[in-house]
């Protein structure tokens, strides 16, 4: 296995252009375990390390846009409170150790059905800026995963950055495990609510072939929502978004859990998320309370 350490991004676009099927490799949380574990041998390892762009963020006409070699730790530190539903998903990554090495772009990467940053990304319409040595382009989120384990990515890009807008509005994300860490998602749902908007951002994890949103339930909930905070929540918008946001899922049986708890347990956490959002957005409104 050839082992290829660029000093610039620039270098490492060249490289993976050479070397199409290289692995790239950033925190390694996913990766190494894979090789140690004998699941893959690839012909090369990137290794991106050494690119310091990569493990930093900016804003930049109103919106972040971060690096995709940032480390949850400092995802979490310095923009949780641009991004909480992000920094919400963030600190169910891992370990402490884990979320100091791990990133979001080699989340992104790995395209697992069951990563914790994808329903966040696509509930706040995050977009993923690839590059090659043929130029730039973005990619919705809802876009990026194509299947199991599978991206929109070219052999020859590489994933730069992450760029999402600010949350405007309140953002919750709910995980279920088989434990309270360390552990793989049996399902996850992230919600953000967008009030200039007047519109819902929703995100399913490890509850289909790859994450994502649950257009009905957005568009039911967006019109159903008093958005001048002058109603309380009724019980029933809330149990038929649950619904539709189960709805949406095509889970499957497997040794974390049956597919009906996983629509069941979403149907729950939609509900529930929708309570803590609602309730953030009408604070210190006794009418919606």
């Amino acid at each position: 296995m050839d082992f290829l350490r660029p000093a610039t991004w620039r270098e490492a676009l060249e490289a993976k252009a050479a070397h199409p099927g290289a692995t790239p490799i950033a925190g390694g949380t996913d990766v190494m375990v894979e090789i140690n574990f004998g699941r893959r041998r690839p012909d090369a390892l990137l290794d991106l390390t050494r690119i310091p762009e990569l493990a930093d963020w900016w804003e930049v006409d109103g919106v972040l846009r971060i690096g995709a070699g940032l480390p949850y730790t400092r995802l979490i530190n310095e923009l949780g409170d641009r991004l909480p539903g992000l920094a919400i998903a963030s600190r169910t990554v891992g370990s402490p150790q884990i979320r100091n090495r791990g990133t979001l772009g080699g989340n992104l990467g790995s395209a697992s059905p069951a990563g914790d940053g994808h329903p966040p990304l696509l509930a706040g319409d995050a977009q993923v800026e690839v590059e090659s040595v043929r130029g730039t382009r973005l990619i919705p989120a809802a876009e990026f995963f194509t299947g199991v384990k599978h991206n929109a990515l070219a052999a020859d890009e590489l994933i730069a950055a992450v760029r999402i807008a600010p949350a405007t509005g309140p953002q919750q994300f709910s995980k279920v495990g088989t434990r309270n860490a360390m552990v793989i998602a049996v399902c996850t749902f992230a919600i953000a609510l967008h009030p200039e908007q007047q519109r819902v951002g929703t995100g399913i994890g490890s509850a289909a072939p790859t994450p994502r949103r649950a257009p009905e339930a957005e568009e039911f909930l967006a019109a159903e929502l008093d958005w001048a905070g002058r109603r309380p929540l009724q019980d029933s918008v809330a149990r038929r978004f649950g619904e539709l946001v189960a709805q949406a899922s095509s889970p499957i049986d497997d040794v974390r859990g049956t597919a009906g708890y996983r629509r069941h347990a979403l149907a729950v956490m939609a509900r529930r998320t929708l309570s803590w959002v609602w309730h953030e957005h009408c604070s210190g409104r006794q009418e919606c309370a």
